[in-house]
């Protein structure tokens, strides 16, 4: 298996794009898997349309679903960090996308990002891995 950390700032974004590392990872590659894993208490990767507002859409439906409200048990960070700590129960840390010849099976409208409400932490690391078929 084949693996490489990619280094990512989010800054202030709650939706950072990670299609273009995805893509270059994968590429020469061949047939197989890719595994992205965000090895991070706070943060999660999906599947959306970007480009569109699908970020500010779901950086929305984030807030409204889990409000940075300070009513969390999990207590220490900025006011209502507790949150953040329970976004990856809702957006997975980790996805797997089939591979053929090197380019991940993507739909037309499909990217890959970082989803993370973090921010007291705004440099993350995200694991690529590739299982060869």
């Amino acid at each position: 298996m084949d693996t490489d950390v990619v280094q990512v700032h989010t800054g202030t974004r709650v939706v950072t794009d990670l299609t273009q590392p995805v893509l270059d990872f994968c590429r020469d590659r061949g047939d197989g898997l890719c595994h992205i894993f965000v090895p991070h208490a706070t943060a999660g990767v999906a599947l959306i349309e970007t480009g569109s507002g699908s970020e500010s859409d779901l950086q929305d439906a984030i807030a409204r679903v889990l409000p940075r409200d300070d009513v969390y048990r999990h207590r220490h960070g900025s006011r209502g960090h507790g949150r953040d700590h329970v976004l990856p129960a809702f957006v997975s840390p980790s996805l797997t996308l089939p591979v053929f010849g090197g380019r991940p099976a993507l739909g037309t409208w499909q990217s890959v990002v970082l989803v993370d409400t973090n921010v007291d932490n705004t440099d993350r690391k995200v694991r690529l891995s590739f299982l060869p078929g």
